[in-house]
């Protein structure tokens, strides 16, 4: 059962949490002694348009965040001193005021990329020597001040004449507890991220004060009850592959509940019931299955599309590891600790490219995987109008494989690195690798003849987000317009860039607007009854969809898509069935 502790990544993520229990153990005793949970948590929260800012302009997450950190800080500070106003009131005001200038910079300054939900909410798994330094450097200046001002901090603990902490006499002295939880706040986004950063501030230090009654007791028990749930969750996130971060906060806010209903029903009864849900909790997480002991080639790949050529060419021959999961978003991941573990086993591993994973580059590191690292968009040898062309061409687009050309160079590709790998089954993947191009070639003709019966005119497309240029340049339909107008659904639209979609779409007469799969409709419904277009039904636009569905293969889901744009574009039977005309008898799907 603790086998996985014998992991690298593990161990760094071990290491950072044991240290930083010792930084949030003793910080949280003063943050719930002193009424500042709200802050601890507005704080992490407030650090959001420092990540954006960081994550734009390309330098550190960790200073970005201590920025927005210590500016949110010196701002409540400052208001509270003067004002006299009530403290959690311009608490939330300033946050509010943060968070809004996180969200426009991110919606509109960067169209911000996928490391900023990882800030968010931790990625316990990547952390690195960097990480590790900075929380060693936290807990040691949290325990200095905690010895050179902890009496003091103690004696205005109990103070009642404040309302806030920037309306003391010993202004310095609140103000070094603010900066403490700033810098202790940026140290802990890497374990919890910054929306839970208040599970490892506040959640351990308010469940031993309901047994504590003096200062150094309660500090150690919380540094050791903060120890003891970072490694518990950190241990249970491996066995359940559950999100890190999520889980500790989850068994913290647990313990908290447990020792709350211990304490009301008394310490017997109490005791025993904390002791049958822990150990049900370690025998369920327990109960995870090992590894296959397969001595087939190890394959990991990224999106969903990957992974289905992957299993196509490799056949029986491969194990593939497929990262991302049908109708999710790929501008969205957080590492789960089987993604991780498969990357340090894999022989070869399969991205999309163009940025679209670019996340994948940090698992790879932090794994310590010794496997090649494929880019398949590299390979794709067709380019939208207005690329630059050349080996050193910068692609604006990853959403290269809605060009079945373009699949056919990966397809080749995967069957190239699997032989390389496998030489002995080198046979079984060329003969796979062509069966499937020939599917390949006979979509595309399918798709083209589809198109070509609509007029030319009324081949115009409004979709969520701008992820089908390859397939429109393909098959010569105008892109009038997308909901988000953004190759990553992480940009957010504005009111001018949705009203004046709405105007381009009357005045080009479109004829449907098309939600995608992965995201909510709600956008393109709101601007079809604006614009009195119909609402097309989904298409597959980043992801293939979930088994069973019109889309669980590259093929199928190509096929659909072109099925859906059909019926919209011609007015066809709006009921959600294939048609069996013209496009199902050539789509080759």
């Amino acid at each position: 059962m603790l086998e996985s502790f014998d992991l690298p990544y593990v161990q760094r993520g071990l290491i950072e949490v044991l240290i930083l229990a010792v930084a949030t153990g003793v910080l949280g005793t003063w943050i719930v002694l002193r009424g500042l949970a709200f802050f601890s948590h507005a704080v992490g929260t407030a650090a959001f348009p420092g990540l954006v800012l960081a994550d734009g302009i390309g330098f550190s997450a960790s200073l970005g965040a201590f920025g927005a950190a210590a500016v949110f800080t010196l701002a409540i500070w400052a208001l509270t001193r003067r004002r006299g106003t009530a403290y959690d009131s311009l608490t939330a005001l300033v946050l509010v005021g943060c968070l809004s200038a996180g969200v426009i910079l991110a919606s509109d300054v960067y169209h911000s990329g996928s490391n900023i939900e990882q800030l968010l909410f931790g990625s316990l798994l990547l952390v690195d020597g960097s990480d590790i330094r900075l929380a060693a450097v936290t807990a040691v200046i949290v325990l200095a001040c905690s010895l050179l001002l902890g009496r003091r901090w103690l004696a205005s603990g109990f103070d009642e004449a404040p309302d806030g902490p920037g309306q003391s006499e010993s202004w310095w002295l609140d103000l070094a507890l603010l900066a403490l939880i700033a810098l202790t706040t940026t140290a802990t986004l890497t374990v919890i991220g910054a929306l839970l950063v208040a599970a490892l501030l506040v959640a351990p230090a308010a469940t031993t004060r309901l047994f504590a009654n003096r200062m150094l007791p309660w500090q150690l028990a919380t540094v050791a009850l903060a120890a003891a749930e970072g490694v518990v969750g950190l241990w249970l996130s491996v066995q359940t592959n559950a999100p890190p971060g999520a889980t500790i906060a989850t068994l913290g806010g647990g313990v908290f509940c447990l020792a709350a209903a211990a304490r009301a029903i008394g310490p017997r009864r109490g005791a025993l019931a904390a002791a049958t849900a822990v150990t049900l909790a370690l025998l369920g997480a327990g109960c995870g299955g090992s590894g296959s002991g397969s001595d087939n080639v190890s394959v990991v790949a990224t999106t969903t599309q990957i992974g289905d050529w992957a299993r196509v060419v490799g056949g029986n021959a491969v194990d593939v590891h497929q990262i991302l999961s049908p109708n999710t978003d790929p501008h969205d991941y957080e590492p789960r600790p089987d993604d991780v573990a498969s990357t340090a086993d894999a022989k070869v591993i399969f991205v999309n490219g163009d940025n679209l994973d670019s996340w994948m580059d940090q698992v790879v590191s932090d794994s310590g995987s010794d496997a090649k690292v494929v880019d398949l968009g590299a390979s794709a040898s067709v380019k939208r109008p207005g690329e630059s062309g050349g080996e050193e061409a910068s692609r604006f687009d990853p959403h290269w494989w809605h060009d079945p050309r373009n699949t056919e160079a990966a397809v080749r590709a995967i069957a190239t690195h699997l032989s390389a790998i496998d030489p002995s089954d080198k046979a079984t993947f060329k003969a796979n690798a062509a069966a499937y191009e020939a599917k390949l070639r006979a979509l595309d003709a399918g798709i083209a003849h589809c198109f070509d019966s609509v007029p030319a005119a009324d081949r115009k497309l409004v979709t969520d987000h701008d992820a089908f240029g390859y397939f429109a340049s393909r098959y010569g339909i105008q892109v009038v317009g997308a909901v988000i107008p953004s190759q990553t659904t992480q940009a957010q639209p504005n009111a001018q860039d949705l009203s004046d979609l709405a105007d381009l779409i009357r005045s080009e007469h479109v004829k449907a607007i098309f939600p995608e799969s992965s995201l909510s409709p709600k956008l393109a419904e709101a601007i079809a009854s604006q614009t009195g277009a119909q609402v097309g039904h989904e298409l597959y636009g980043d992801t293939l969809g979930p088994e069973g569905s019109s889309g669980d293969t590259y093929l199928k889901m190509e096929a659909a898509n072109m099925e859906t744009m059909y019926q919209a574009f011609t007015r066809v039977d709006s009921g959600g069935t294939a048609s069996t005309g013209i496009c199902a008898i050539h789509s080759g799907g």
